[in-house]
């Protein structure tokens, strides 16, 4: 068995030794060192001999991980411009505020998180005071994505701002009356205030690196050059955690986003306890960012450590720092002075004739309050470094304290994650600490009053002028004046409408071909961002290839393999398309930097993503559900839809549930076509609707969800008539009766049925009206359900309505009154797609979907499997109208054994 200590081959050992006497001179000259002066100080000159050859653009492996040090050493750090004593004053309101918020708040029991804004507040205020630009300067400026928990810091500033008032602190939390503030970053319900949501947790790192790389797609297209655009993100280390926070951060190294800087506060605690309790969470994720190609700042400890360093002549400290364990400097920081020298000190003879220099006033300020993430010096000087780094992205590893300035019952404490509030005599304590005059007179009845020092007090003044200077206040969304797009040429919609004749053609395919003509007009063609998830040739997108080019911001630095053929894949610079790779949350990240750069940018972009429609709405809901917070606008596409249209593929690829999922997003509009023309006719709405001039009452910040199959289908021609598009977008129209489509039923008035399909379910339908008419005397209505979930909504409105006292009938209930017999729904979705809209629905209902798990076979095989192929909603049609007395009961089970059932 092989030794695990042993020394293993190394690469090396594969390349040949020129000079291995040279080699021997330097392996002796490391012994010596490791034996004369120990093996610390050979371990330190080899660092900074590879730190050397690294700076001097020699080709070798990076170091993962540094001391447990500040990157920036303090002789090092600029100096701050402005007034610190000032930013100190603001930064003490801040804090007190935040904490006076959720304290009064807490007596409605609706919550609030106190000491994450504690521990981050200047890593807020130093970017609020000297580096965020506002955007009422040129450009779009900076991108903020903020803590979600850190939110009742962010609302403080903007009480002392002047941008919220103490009526709407006291609505922490409490929006129903409709001036309240949502718990955390939410667009939706502050949109004027807050651009980007970043709770769920991961989601923020994920989009900032996209919303960085969008940035970057927009300048190089020539669409806006918003190249002074800065993209900052406010994480927790136990946000890292999550695999969406850090499965992008190849993509930023690897295309060089230098403007984009990650702020990472570190105070080594997550929601019940320690992030690493028996390891380093600094020193792991320096290792992770390095690791993946960023430029990596720690800023660890204030200037109280500087006199410690400053003794550690042997590197005693800087070994000791590095092999403490987080959680037990979480122990030193709720511990005395006597404590820390015999644990921390006690471990080393040189650290002990350290302590023995130091008082106790001393080691407490070390180890209970000095930390790099708490002072502006050594913030600044992080921010400073990361907007000046070029060629990578930048991560900041601040280290702080979770409750800083709270008290002794709040920091570092295992539950202050949970704890809502503090004492009136909490609030004294740091009071005092923070210097704020405030009398105890005003703390009437022990209600802790909110601290304003007035409109015109210097620190007001000071905080305004620092935002004016930097291009106003911050954060903000911006609603931007824009002109409606103009609508694309009829020409590309109505080329649909007359069908493909004998040619078969997929839904997927059409909506292809429909998009092929729209990024062809002049006016709006270069504003459509289409996204695809490395499926481009299963959705029959390569033909977009050479055309648009797949966007690289290097361009295309190889030939080809298929560059002699039309189709070639094409990158380029400028290039439109952006195919990500097999990455659905990166997709979905594109997704909402593009469908929201209205707002962002004031450019309106026109984003299709067209995806596996099983790696949807399963795989990514809670980034739709961002989207939809973040009043994002565009057309999602589920390709491949349906349970039983993917032949051979299995459960794992059987989406018979997306639209159900789908239905719970209230800003998405979910659309399960099932003809070319009816797709687009949704498209054309959908423009219409998000990018022109939207009806009265009709919200444009929504996104449309389309299901699109690969089952070839010949494509009918658009029924003649009035309101087909208006049903079609409403949900439901009447296709055809069993008299239109040239069906000779026998009798004077033989049975009715209502046959309702949507997608490729309509043509089970339409063979089950053939089979109804020739082989039972039975005459069948087939209509196009394009859309179950948006009936519903208009149903539940309509509902609500008559509440009111208003009268107004559902869309579903008027198109279908009058119609003869009960209806039957079929879907190539699980029955509870079509029996949404059943309770509205005056006809007696049933249904038919596919319910259960995939499974791997042909079309025909999965059909019958499930029960919804053209003889199945046959033999449940008879079995209706048997219930009914219109048809002999002994049919039913005559069609069973006909068909095999």
């Amino acid at each position: 068995m092989t030794d695990p200590n042993a020394i293993q081959p190394s690469a090396l050992d594969q390349l040949p030794d020129r000079d291995p006497e040279e080699t021997a001179e330097w392996q002796a000259s490391l012994d010596a060192v490791a034996e004369a002066a120990g093996p610390h100080r050979a371990a330190y000159l080899m660092r900074r001999t590879l730190e050397r050859a690294e700076g001097n653009g020699i080709a070798l492996p990076k170091l993962l991980e540094t001391d447990y040090v500040n990157t920036i050493p303090t002789a090092a750090e600029p100096s701050v411009p402005g007034d610190p004593a000032m930013e100190a004053r603001v930064t003490a309101w801040n804090r007190w505020n935040a904490a006076a918020m959720v304290t009064r708040g807490s007596k409605y029991g609706v919550g609030g998180h106190i000491a994450t804004f504690a521990s981050a507040a200047w890593l807020y205020e130093t970017g609020f005071n000297h580096f965020f630009q506002g955007k009422e300067a040129d450009g779009s400026g900076d991108q903020l994505y903020i803590q979600g928990h850190a939110a009742p810091g962010i609302y403080a500033r903007a009480y002392l701002d002047g941008r919220l008032d103490e009526h709407h602190l006291d609505n922490f939390r409490q929006e129903a009356g409709g001036n309240g503030l949502p718990s955390y970053p939410h667009p939706r319900r502050l949109p004027w205030l807050w651009e980007f949501p970043t709770v769920s947790m991961g989601l923020g790192p994920l989009s900032a690196i996209y919303q960085a790389r969008f940035n970057r797609y927009l300048t190089n297209r020539g669409i806006k050059d918003v190249s002074a655009s800065h993209v900052w993100a406010f994480l927790g280390d136990g946000e890292m955690d999550e695999p969406e926070s850090t499965a992008a951060l190849a993509l930023a190294s690897r295309e060089g986003l230098d403007n984009l800087t990650f702020v990472i506060n570190c105070n080594l605690q997550r929601l019940d306890g320690p992030v690493r309790a028996n390891f380093k969470i600094v020193q792991e994720l320096e290792a992770q960012f390095r690791g993946a190609g960023w430029n990596v700042i720690k800023s660890l400890w204030g200037t109280a450590w500087d006199e410690l360093f400053q003794l550690d002549t042997t590197g005693a400290l800087v070994r000791r720092l590095r092999e403490v364990p987080d959680a037990q400097v979480q122990t030193y920081q709720t511990r005395g002075a006597a404590y820390i020298r015999e644990d921390f000190f006690g471990k080393d003879p040189a650290l002990v004739e350290m302590a023995k220099l130091l008082s106790d006033d001393k080691i407490l300020d070390c180890f209970h309050l000095s930390r790099g993430g708490h002072e502006s010096r050594k913030v600044y000087a992080a921010y400073k470094a990361a907007v000046e780094f070029k060629g990578a992205p930048t991560v900041i590893l601040a280290q702080t304290v979770k409750g800083h300035t709270l008290g002794e019952g709040f920091a570092s404490k295992n539950a202050n994650h949970q704890m809502k509030k503090l004492t009136v005599d909490e609030f004294k304590t740091m009071r005092d600490l923070l210097e704020l005059p405030i009398p105890d007179s005003k703390f009437a009845d022990g209600v802790v009053p909110y601290g304003h020092p007035g409109a015109d007090a210097p620190e007001v003044r000071y905080l305004q002028e620092r935002r004016a200077a930097l291009g106003g206040p911050a954060p903000a969304r911006r609603t931007h004046a824009l002109a409606p797009l103009p609508a694309p040429a009829e020409k590309a919609f109505a080329s649909f409408d007359k069908g493909s004749g004998s040619q078969n053609i997929a839904t997927t395919m059409a909506f292809v071909r429909l998009i092929k003509d729209l990024v062809r007009d002049k006016e709006t063609g270069k504003r459509w961002v289409p996204i695809v998830p490395d499926e481009a040739r299963t959705f029959g997108m390569e033909s977009l290839f050479p055309s648009l080019g797949i966007y690289s911001p290097k361009g295309q630095t190889y030939e080809p393999v298929d560059r002699d053929q039309l189709m070639y894949y094409k990158e380029a610079k400028n290039g439109q398309i952006l195919n990500e790779g097999i990455t659905e949350a990166g997709s979905m990240a594109d997704f909402i930097a593009a469908s929201t750069a209205y707002s962002t940018h004031g450019e309106a972009m026109i984003p299709f993503y067209i995806f596996y429609s099983m790696f949807g709405w399963q795989r990514t809901a809670d980034q739709m559900w961002q989207l939809a917070d973040q009043l994002g606008r565009g057309f999602l596409v589920g390709a491949t839809a349906g349970r039983t249209t993917l032949t051979g593929e299995g459960l794992q690829h059987a989406d018979g549930h997306s639209p159900v999922i789908a239905a719970t997003n209230p800003a998405a509009l979910t659309y399960d076509p099932a003809f070319a023309y009816e797709v687009a006719a949704i498209v054309k709405d959908g423009l219409r609707r998000m990018y022109g001039e939207a009806a009265p009452g009709e919200d444009p910040n929504v996104f449309y969800y389309l299901t699109v199959y690969n089952e070839p289908m010949p494509q009918p021609a658009k029924p003649a008539g009035l309101g087909i598009d208006e049903g079609i977008v409403k949900g439901l129209y009447r296709f055809n009766t069993a008299e239109s489509a040239g069906l000779n039923v026998a009798g004077a008035n033989p049975p009715r049925i209502q046959l309702l399909g949507s997608g490729t379910a309509i043509h089970w339908a339409l063979q089950a009206q053939r089979l109804l008419a020739e082989e039972w005397g039975v005459a069948a209505d087939v209509w196009s359900a394009t859309s179950w979930t948006e009936l519903r909504r208009d149903a539940l409105e309509a509902d609500a309505a008559l509440l009111r006292g208003e009268e107004r009938v559902p869309y579903v209930r008027q198109a279908l009154h009058g119609a003869e017999g009960p209806v039957l729904a079929v879907s190539d979705y699980m029955r509870q797609v079509p029996d949404q809209i059943a309770q509205w629905v005056e006809q007696d209902w049933s249904s038919l979907g596919a319910d259960g798990f995939g499974l791997s076979d042909t079309r025909e095989a999965a059909r019958r499997h499930f029960g919804v192929d053209a003889q199945s909603v046959v033999v449940a049609a008879l079995a209706q109208l048997a219930r009914r007395g219109e048809v002999k009961a002994t049919a039913v089970k005559e069609a069973r054994d006909r068909y095999g059932l």
